[in-house]
């Protein structure tokens, strides 16, 4: 009896204690405010909780300052004031119960945001150049590092969810899955300025540009409104989907009539007795992208013959296609996939398979940028008597280009969907004083490119209404080369999507580092991000830090026409030069409007251009191609950024 009361008191009383300690809960914090946090040097920083008490007090080290405030329906905020950059320093919250952060810095936040080339971490799937040595040498402790996690939203959220519990010191342990773009940036200012750095790194790979801006921006333009309407209804939703499916159904069919793999709807190409001998030969696992078709996008059919000694048992086979895939064997549809970045398992019955030599066959799809069957180890076979490596040469063929067919129906969804991203991902944040911003996205808004002369401006002027800061700093990444190089002048999406973001400029306190001699033409995701982060660092130390540094290539300004002659001023023009031998990457055109590569000299600190072929000449193009190789430079040794002198209809204008 009374070890059955011991124990009934010892309940009771342990109730009680956590009955009490749950009444007097600590205040909770939002996921940015942490240890190890950066807050912005000289500024009024707001500062805010929650509580179930009825005030909080807030105690900063750097002054030992003390604000109060009142908690109004379980919320409080304070402004606290910042001295210029030092630490570390601490801040005290009590609201009772006492609650402390620790190795706090005053210094710089900067906001990084975009697609997967800021996305890009220095190991994990990015591997930079040099990202061992750059990762082993990464110990920065006045650097820190918060990343935030992919969330879309219907609607804009309070709270950002972060990653390893909030803010991290840079070092070897915290970095490799980091942004290297952002990190690189920070590194250089650091090593400039040596005031402490904050990066806020919310970014998401294969991201539309309208994602990251609020429905209240985009509804000026009206080229979203049925997507946002359906994100706020149901019904509209619903409808939406349908019209989606039914124009999908009916690309698809079109799709399969074109593609040269199939007939009246059969796979022919997947049959067992194919002459395939035609064909040409190519590796895989591997994108097509680095095998001679970097431009190619479209339908590619692939065949191999492997050899079984058991087809007693089911096998299985894993890999990644990219885009969309089918598979067969011996002429047996196996199964599809869609989704570039969905990892397939196949199941293949024995039935489909024979005791000796059996043929595989895999149709893909790819709709832009890499293309290709891929993955990180060999694709194999495997049952449980036997394993066999399937990688090495395939046979392939086209069966489809992209150009021949009509552009396929896009529904935004997911992350997508306008305004999804910045809900969740930026509109948390836009209480957090920061100092600026860098952005690197359009790869994925290339085929809307006109489109995004209103997209890029809108969401700069957007974010900057939010964060309440008109001349917030906006630095951003133009894109870089890619794709195969054309012989002859062409159109091109991706220098639309380059003017669009060199018209940017236009903005005040704007900046743009220009990367078309740094990509790769076989990658999307170049590897050398040490010389992207310290451009945009350059410009930031020579516009924001106002420091004398060289920070720009030559950029397009006016032009003249003489007889045969369109002669090119350019801003940021000291020491124009060509980084070798003679210029080039111009190309000229009459009235006709059709352009033939022309000879250009610098004259005067000019550059004049001409061709035979043009003895009238109306405009002018440089680097205007997908993966140029013009040479322009100046003083800086920087690039120039591409540009045209007319305005005639470009392939993207009617698309949005």
């Amino acid at each position: 009896m009374k070890r059955h009361f011991f124990k009934k008191t010892i309940l009771v009383v342990s109730l009680v204690i956590l009955s009490a300690n749950a009444v007097n809960a600590a205040v909770t914090l939002p996921s940015f405010f942490t240890d190890n946090m950066v807050l912005q040097q000289k500024s009024a920083v707001p500062f805010w909780g929650e509580s179930n008490k009825q005030s909080v007090s807030v105690t900063t080290s750097w002054d030992k300052k003390t604000y109060k405030a009142n908690v109004v329906k379980g919320k409080w905020n304070v402004v606290l004031k910042t001295p210029v950059y030092g630490g570390p320093y601490s801040i005290a919250i009590n609201d009772g119960d006492l609650k402390t952060l620790q190795n706090i810095l005053i210094g710089e936040v900067w906001l990084c945001s975009g697609q997967s080339n800021m996305e890009m971490p220095l190991e994990g799937w990015g591997k930079i150049d040099n990202y061992k040595e750059e990762i082993q040498n990464a110990d920065y402790p006045q650097i820190r590092l918060l990343q935030a996690e992919h969330i879309e939203s219907t609607l804009p959220l309070n709270t950002l969810k972060v990653q390893h519990d909030g803010w991290n010191v840079c070092s070897p342990k915290t970095i490799a899955d980091f942004s290297a773009t952002a990190y690189f940036f920070a590194r250089k200012i650091y090593k400039e300025k040596k005031i402490p750095i904050g990066l806020i790194h919310s970014s998401w790979g294969g991201t539309l540009i309208e994602a990251w801006t609020s429905s209240g921006a985009l509804s000026t333009i009206h080229d979203f409104d049925t997507e946002i309407e359906a994100m706020k209804s149901e019904t509209n939703r619903e409808a939406l989907q349908q019209k989606y499916n039914a124009d999908l159904a009916v690309w698809e069919k079109y799709v399969a009539n074109a593609d040269k793999g199939m007939q009246q709807e059969k796979a022919i190409w997947s049959a067992e007795n194919l002459d395939d001998s035609s064909w040409k030969t190519m590796k895989l696992p591997s994108f097509f992208d680095s095998n001679g078709l970097a431009s190619f996008d479209g339908i590619i059919w692939f065949r191999k013959k492997f050899i079984i000694s058991d087809n007693t048992k089911d096998f299985s086979l894993s890999y990644y296609a990219d885009d969309d895939d089918i598979l067969w064997i011996n002429g047996n549809y196996v199964g599809e996939t869609k989704g570039y970045n969905v990892e397939r398992h196949y199941t293949i019955p024995a039935k489909f398979l024979k005791k000796g030599e059996n043929t595989i066959t895999i149709r893909v799809f790819d709709g832009a940028g890499n293309g290709g069957v891929y993955a990180d180890e060999k694709i194999t076979l495997k049952s449980e008597n036997e394993t066999l490596s399937l990688a090495g040469d395939w046979k392939y063929n086209i069966g489809a280009d992209s150009k021949d067919l009509p552009a396929k129906p896009y529904l935004a969804q997911g992350q997508n969907r306008p305004s999804a991203i910045y809900n969740a991902m930026i509109a948390p944040l836009l209480d957090y004083k920061i100092k600026g911003i860098i952005w690197y996205q359009g790869e994925s808004n290339a085929e809307r490119a006109f489109q995004y002369q209103k997209l890029l401006p809108l969401l700069i002027n957007d974010w900057r209404a939010k964060f309440k800061d008109k001349n917030l700093p906006f630095l951003y990444v133009q894109l870089a080369n890619y794709k195969q190089q054309k012989q002859q002048p062409d159109n091109s999406d991706w220098a639309e999507l380059r003017e669009a973001q060199f018209m940017a400029l236009k903005l005040p306190n704007t900046g743009m580092a220009v990367t078309t001699d740094i990509g790769n033409g076989e990658d999307i995701h170049p590897k050398n991000k040490q010389d992207v982060g310290g451009r945009l660092a350059n410009i930031a130390l020579a516009k924001v830090y106002n420091t004398k540094i060289e920070y720009s290539g030559p950029l397009y300004k006016s032009y003249t026409v003489k007889a045969n002659v369109i002669t090119i001023d350019f801003d940021f023009n000291e020491n124009i030069k060509a980084k070798d031998n003679s210029l080039k990457g111009f190309s000229i055109a009459g009235a006709d409007q059709k352009f033939h590569w022309a000879e250009a000299k610098i004259v005067n600190g000019k550059v004049e251009v001409y061709a035979q072929e043009v003895p009238n000449p109306v405009s002018v193009r440089y680097n205007w191609a997908d993966n140029p190789n013009g040479n322009l430079t100046n003083a800086s040794g920087l690039p120039a950024s591409s540009f045209r002198t007319d305005n005639w209809e470009g392939i993207t204008q009617k698309k949005k």
